[in-house]
């Protein structure tokens, strides 16, 4: 494995398992010291921070709650701290709740747009007083803000949808500063929480042109590019990564 990004600080939130994961253990695997933050299962974190260690860069793991914006915070401060500065910010917990409009409680409205927008814009906001020229920002999105296949996931994709005109507007802003910022879309993904395997599966993978689930490997893949120099004329970009979902 070429080591692209060799000695760089990150930060990813959502990090203990599935897509984060996979993240935290590319950008090892490249070279990148890392964080990650999780909300309470402590033992899947700390076997995450393992795994990356392997590959003998510094990992620590943070507890915070995305919904929580002082906790963000202070995780990205405790990043710079650990890590002794951060380069690279991988927005990448999310939350989902499906139902009917009629039956959509507002408090899942408002956590929902707390993780996926408002933590996103923090965690941004924060990373940003200590990131120079070079800097990576990448959130993950989901291709459900371009295509909503089923009923009851308004508020997700309405979410998701959000980030798409955040990177263009950050893109403007950051630009001058040499820093780039981009979301990535997955598509239906093999997670514990929707795995391959299960009922929700069958609804999915028909609209699906490959046929199947990705894997997190194949999302952190992109998320390395984007992280990586070879990606620094990449800004702005909601760029899909699922299979042909929204072809």
């Amino acid at each position: 494995m070429n080591h692209r990004l060799e000695n760089k600080r990150a930060l990813v939130t959502g990090g203990s398992s599935g897509i984060g994961a996979a993240i935290v253990k590319r950008l090892a695997r490249e070279g990148a010291h890392v964080a990650l933050t999780y909300v309470g299962n402590r033992d899947k974190a700390e076997e995450t921070v393992k795994a990356a260690q392997a590959f003998g860069v510094k990992a620590v793991a943070i507890q915070a709650n995305s919904a929580d914006a002082a906790a963000l915070v202070v995780a990205v401060e405790r990043t710079v701290q650990e890590l002794g500065g951060i380069d690279i910010l991988v927005n990448n917990a999310g939350m989902l709740t499906i139902a009917a409009i009629d039956d959509f409680r507002l408090e899942d409205l408002d956590r929902t747009l707390a993780v996926n927008v408002r933590g996103v814009f923090v965690a941004t906001q924060a990373a940003l007083k200590h990131m120079r020229a070079g800097g990576r920002i990448i959130n993950t999105g989901s291709c459900n803000a371009e295509r909503m296949p089923f009923a009851g996931g308004s508020v997700y994709a309405m979410s998701k949808a959000a980030l798409v005109g955040l990177v263009k507007g950050l893109a403007r802003d950051l630009g001058p500063r040499g820093i780039t910022i981009n979301n990535i879309q997955p598509g239906p993904v093999d997670t514990d929480m929707n795995p391959a395997t299960g009922d929700f599966a069958k609804v999915l993978v028909p609209f699906i042109a490959l046929g199947r689930y990705g894997t997190g490997d194949e999302i952190a893949s992109l998320v390395a590019y984007l992280a990586s120099p070879e990606a620094s004329y990449v800004t702005g970009a909601s760029l899909s990564i699922d299979g042909g979902f929204t072809a």
